[in-house]
């Protein structure tokens, strides 16, 4: 959000404020599903069953010791560049964020069905990260290794900044998210002992059954995980990335 350099008036403020912590709790709905971004206003808000995807790169703060700035800029766009296409490529993506080296998407799944369509994104991202770390290597890389958390849960979905600025944004608050960063956090944490692709218990129970055969239990963060890849994908880098 680009800064308007518009004065501050702390009177202007104050009367803001009291605005805002006065409005009607009744503006704010229980809903299945997320809500459209028209929908949204300064006023209103709802709490919404919803799927929170978070990818991290594992030991990315000892990435600027390994490469210069020019090569270091260009891993980070190769990167996030393509986890957004994997993540805005999915019918139930509404939302796609990024923070720092993080990527992180919000997705609608009022049905089971559409739980396993973001599982399936998740296995996606996983193997465009094989291909990357294929480039990576023959650009001179090291391959990265990343950590892709699942949740599913409510969430409260406002639209906040100042409004008549301009300067505004869908904010989603909520366990699904912090659960979903959390989870990212420790994929591929421990080597051969966590998976990169980290769910939590909800989610897993409400995979179908081809789906949740594929992870197996990680006690040691009470949740479930694996490393799951896309078929075609797989097949693709089997018979190019040689």
């Amino acid at each position: 959000m680009k800064s308007t350099g518009t004065f501050y008036n702390f009177i202007s403020s104050y009367n803001r404020i009291n605005k805002i912590l006065d409005s009607s709790d009744n503006d704010y709905q229980e809903s299945d599903s997320l809500p459209k971004r028209e929908k949204l206003t300064f006023d209103n808000g709802f709490y919404a069953n919803c799927t929170a995807m978070f990818v991290d790169i594992r030991g990315s703060s000892k990435l600027p010791e390994k490469h210069r700035r020019p090569r270091l800029a260009k891993l980070y766009r190769a990167y996030i560049s393509e986890l957004v296409a994997v993540m805005d490529g999915c019918n139930e993506c509404v939302e796609v964020n990024i923070v720092g080296d993080g990527v992180w998407g919000v997705f609608d799944t009022p049905y089971t069905t559409n739980i396993d369509a973001v599982f399936a994104e998740a296995a996606r991202a996983n193997s465009m990260v094989k291909m990357l770390n294929y480039q990576l290597k023959k650009h001179g890389y090291d391959e990265i290794q990343v950590g892709i958390g699942l949740s599913w849960g409510r969430a409260l979905v406002i639209k906040a900044g100042l409004s008549g600025s301009g300067i505004n944004d869908i904010v989603y608050m909520g366990d699904v998210v912090n659960e979903a960063a959390h989870l990212a956090a420790n994929g591929s944490k421990r080597p051969y002992r966590d998976e990169p692709l980290m769910i939590s218990n909800v989610l897993q129970s409400n995979l179908k059954e081809e789906y949740g055969a594929l992870l197996k239990r990680n006690y040691e963060y009470d949740c479930w995980h694996g490393y799951i890849v896309d078929t075609a994908m797989e097949d693709w880098y089997v018979e190019n990335c040689k």
